[in-house]
Formats: structure tokens, C-alpha cells, sequence
């Protein structure tokens, strides 16, 4: 497991890795697809941390919910 950190409209999470670091830039480019997603950024406010699978990206929340994105290519 590798760790890193992303930034996001001025908010660092930190982001667990299983899957190649290759991933990472995907989770970046779909992240900025969502940039203008009010109900998205809303959300974004509660996120604890992010763990990226091998096409999957889970959002874990305080709340101990979690949302699941896909960023494959």
C-alpha cells in the first residue's frame, strides 16, 4: 500500500493506493470532470480519505459511509 496525497479546490486528501500509481492521474482527470458538480463538492467537504483500487476509487466519509467511483480510461 502506497500513500499519496491529491488536492482538490484547495482541500488535500490523502489517498491510499493497492493499484499501480498509474491510477492516480486518472482519479485527477475524472476529479476535474466533477469539478462543477454541486452535489459532488458538497460531499467532497466530508471525505476523510480515498482508497484506489484497481479501477475503483472508494471515498470513505466521517460518517463511515462510503461512495464508490470508477476511473478506469
Amino acid at each position: 500500500m502506497k500513500t499519496s496525497v491529491i488536492l482538490f479546490k484547495n482541500k488535500s486528501i490523502p489517498v491510499h493506493q493497492y493499484a499501480s500509481s498509474a491510477m492516480l492521474p486518472l482519479l485527477s482527470a475524472k476529479l476535474s470532470e466533477l469539478e462543477y458538480d454541486f452535489e459532488f463538492r458538497r460531499k467532497l467537504k466530508m471525505i476523510l480519505s480515498i482508497e484506489l483500487l484497481s479501477q475503483v476509487a472508494i471515498f470513505q466519509y466521517r460518517d463511515g459511509t462510503k461512495m464508490y467511483l470508477e476511473v478506469s480510461a
